[in-house]
């Protein structure tokens, strides 16, 4: 007896979120990467250099610039640094619990 082909499971690369601490897939977090030149948003999630993990929500991202990214990155954020991706942030839109926690 032949067996039949088992059909192949692909696997999705986990990061966890530095700012909730969740395990999510790679694709729907937003890479942050240390280069030479500061920290910086990496949208190809492929530059060279020592990254974190952020969800797209503001919640996450105030969470993390208070002190995990630097940590993630084993660096220290300079002023520029951090005005750079609080600039990001506000692009970003805010989560459901943040703005039904602003309502009561």
């Amino acid at each position: 007896m032949s067996k039949k082909p088992q059909k192949r499971v692909k696997h999705i690369p986990q990061r966890t979120c530095i700012g909730c601490r969740t395990v999510l897939a790679k694709k729907t977090l937003i890479r942050i990467v240390r280069t030479e030149e500061g920290a910086k948003v990496d949208p190809t999630g492929k530059a060279p250099g020592r990254g974190a993990y952020i969800h797209g929500n503001q919640s996450c991202w105030e969470r993390a610039l208070k002190g995990p990214i630097g940590n993630a990155l084993k660096t220290e954020l300079t002023e520029s640094d951090r005005q750079s991706l609080a600039e990001f942030m506000k692009g970003l839109s805010v989560d459901a619990e943040a703005s039904a926690g602003e309502a009561q």
